[in-house]
């Protein structure tokens, strides 16, 4: 698969996921991969990326292995889109831009962003042709969901819109906005997408848990390749298995014990800190992950509330070393993790639904959020 100039083989995408994808943790993910496929930063807001915000300018560092380096922006007016993409482009910040309409949560999406955007035809390819005018030479993606509800579908109108403006490719995840992340993921609609847009690589999204499910949903839709999200939450070794997959190797799949579970851990949260350049915030910034790692571990609640709670490396690795490190890993492991919440309603600004073509509300300038990372 390409992305404009860059190969991506085999075609596995790293989803930005907010407060997760950062550096450190696409460290770990593109070492496990032997640097094969493309790993996407956390969500960059334009509007932050423009006024050059502290932490959103640390969100933007690549390691120099990082090659290509990607960037997810999100935005909701195409003045401030097309600044961060020209920037972007002008200081050499990265090598490709994904744009974020897939969003679903409240406070993205009641400023009419994320998800709520695609519904907004013009407004959205109003954005797309500015990213797309700004970016120059490098390759302009974007991420949806099938649309805001089941009476609201919107991704066909938005796939072929984003042929017509110049996207590279498009990655579906298939689920509205209101179904969040609950439910079954409509692979389907992949199907349809890839079937209405030949002329672009179509990449598929939602409930690729193992590597055999990355097979599955390429042999059902037809689709170039696929996101990895919430799958690789406490498992970056995830995208061993999908490179062996993809060249062949299916019987290949990683199954690591506790023991060296522990270490990747300890590993993770020693990357945060030397990323944020303090031990003690890297390791709580860590907390998050605990039970995604541990996940179907015999540990014991009491522990992993206390693992869930160090402040330091020697505490963490402290912990792990009281713990029965010879476990294999646990049947059942391999699926569902992350949220699974669903049949939300969504938040939208005042009048959104009204018009389809009317984008005079609930959109400007005031609607950029002035915060990266979700």
């Amino acid at each position: 698969m390409q992305i404009g100039p860059h190969p991506v083989q085999p075609p596995v995408v790293l989803a930005p996921m907010a407060g997760i994808t950062n550096a450190p943790f696409r460290t770990l993910c593109r070492e496990f991969s032997g640097g094969k496929g493309l790993f996407v930063s956390e969500m960059i807001t334009t509007r932050a990326l423009v006024e050059r915000n502290e932490k959103t300018m640390q969100l933007i560092h690549f390691d120099e292995s990082e090659t290509p380096r990607s960037i997810q922006l999100y935005g909701v007016d195409p003045a401030t889109v097309g600044k961060a993409v020209r920037m972007i482009a002008e200081e050499d910040l990265a090598d490709h831009i994904d744009l974020n309409f897939g969003c679903p949560v409240p406070k993205v999406t009641r400023k009419g962003g994320g998800s709520a955007l695609p519904y907004k035809r013009p407004l959205l390819r109003a954005i797309l042709r500015e990213a797309v005018s700004g970016a120059g030479d490098l390759p302009v993606t974007m991420k949806m969901r099938k649309g805001i509800d089941d009476d609201h579908i919107t991704y066909l109108d938005a796939g072929r819109i984003a042929v017509e403006e110049g996207v590279t490719a498009i990655a579906l995840h298939g689920r509205t906005a209101a179904q969040h992340y609950g439910g079954t993921a409509d692979w389907d609609a992949i199907a349809r997408l890839k079937d209405h847009v030949p002329e672009i690589p179509v990449l598929g999204n939602g409930d690729i848990w193992s590597a055999s499910d990355a097979l599955r949903m390429v042999a059902s839709t037809g689709c170039d390749g696929v996101v990895v999200g919430r799958g690789c939450l406490g498992r970056p070794w995830l995208f061993a298995d999908l490179v062996a997959a993809f060249e062949g190797r299916t019987d290949d799949v990683a199954r690591p014990s506790l023991r060296e579970v522990a270490d990747v851990m300890v590993r993770h949260a020693t990357l945060l800190g030397e990323w944020i350049g303090d031990e003690a915030r890297g390791v709580i910034d860590f907390r998050k992950h605990v039970a995604w790692y541990l996940k179907g571990f015999a540990v014991g609640s009491e522990m992993r509330k206390r693992l869930a709670i160090t402040s330091s490396l020697a505490e963490l690795r402290s912990g792990l070393d009281e713990l029965d490190l010879d476990q294999p890993w646990p049947v059942g492991a391999d699926g569902p993790r992350g949220r699974t919440s669903g049949n939300n309603r969504v938040v939208l600004p005042d009048g959104w639904l009204k018009d389809p073509y009317d984008c005079g509300a609930g959109v400007g300038e005031e609607a950029e959020l002035d915060t990266s990372g979700g």
